[in-house]
């Protein structure tokens, strides 16, 4: 029978899976589950990073000059 979910075959180095086993038996978990929890902690993590770099330029790059007020945007809405 087909998975539900697709899935990922990973190598890890003994001491990378001897701590995700630690993880898992501390929390009662399959080491799928856990890898899966630390892989989706570990990719909001980046995202979070990401989003930080892009609006630390945005800011640099911000100018006053050149924004429109809270109703110059939402009266062009309504157009």
């Amino acid at each position: 029978m087909p998975a539900k979910n697709p899935r990922v075959a990973v190598v890890l180095e003994r001491p990378l899976y001897e701590a995700l086993k630690r993880l898992a038996q501390r929390e009662g978990t399959s080491l799928s589950l856990k890898a899966r929890d630390l892989l989706r902690d570990a990719l909001e993590t980046y995202e979070d990073l990401a989003l930080g770099q892009i609006a630390e330029e945005r800011e640099r790059t911000f100018d006053r000059a050149h924004t429109l007020s809270h109703n110059e945007v939402w009266r062009s809405k309504r157009r």
